[in-house]
């Protein structure tokens, strides 16, 4: 048997009229226990250290770290960026190591210790990183900058090595669409000495 060629147009018709078939048939043949599993799952309370402060919050499953901390904790410096991992504006400390906040959820936080950029200066005194990130202008808009810095946080405290080239490595997972890596790597390396 050969197959013919489609036509985009109607392979976008085909696929379309078969998907709806099977949406209507799925759900006529779903009993009601499963009718009853698209509710919302009740919410749970989980409780961690957050920025050094025993927090305790009732969420839904689903929620991500990085929405509990800006939707539920209005603490907003952790940025969303592209809620899939790809560009590290999320990033936070769990436990003293770098993730993404966009793919930890919340749920799992049980008894662990989360550090967000709220949480990297002593009260008026900044951060090492955060006053080299300002002295070597390792930001344009800003928006990653949170990121980055928490990011840079964490491979200083893993003892990474800091010169320029694997800094750019360690760091790749942080994109800056305005291009001021150069000026992030110089930060960096200059806060090591002090952080």
């Amino acid at each position: 048997m050969r197959f013919r060629d489609f036509t985009r147009r109607e392979f976008l018709r085909d696929t379309a009229a078969t998907g709806g078939a099977v949406a209507v048939v799925g759900r006529v043949g779903m009993s009601q226990a499963q009718a009853a599993s698209d509710q919302p799952p009740a919410t749970r309370s989980v409780s961690f250290r957050l920025n050094g402060v025993d927090r305790t919050l009732d969420i839904d499953p689903r929620t991500t770290l990085l929405d509990a901390l800006r939707e539920q904790l209005e603490l907003t410096g952790t940025k969303k960026g592209c809620d899939m991992g790809a560009c590290g504006a999320c990033t936070v400390l769990l436990d003293g190591k770098r993730v993404n906040a966009c793919l930890v959820l919340a749920a799992r936080l049980d008894h662990h210790e989360v550090q967000t950029i709220e949480g990297l200066a002593k009260g008026d005194d900044l951060h090492p990183l955060q006053a080299a990130f300002i002295e070597h202008d390792g930001f344009q808009c800003g928006y990653c900058t949170p990121g980055q810095i928490m990011s840079a946080a964490g491979l200083l405290a893993e003892g990474r090595p800091v010169d320029a080239r694997s800094i750019r490595d360690w760091m790749s997972g942080n994109i800056c669409r305005c291009g001021a890596y150069p000026n992030i790597v110089a930060a960096i390396q200059h806060a090591s000495g002090r952080a």
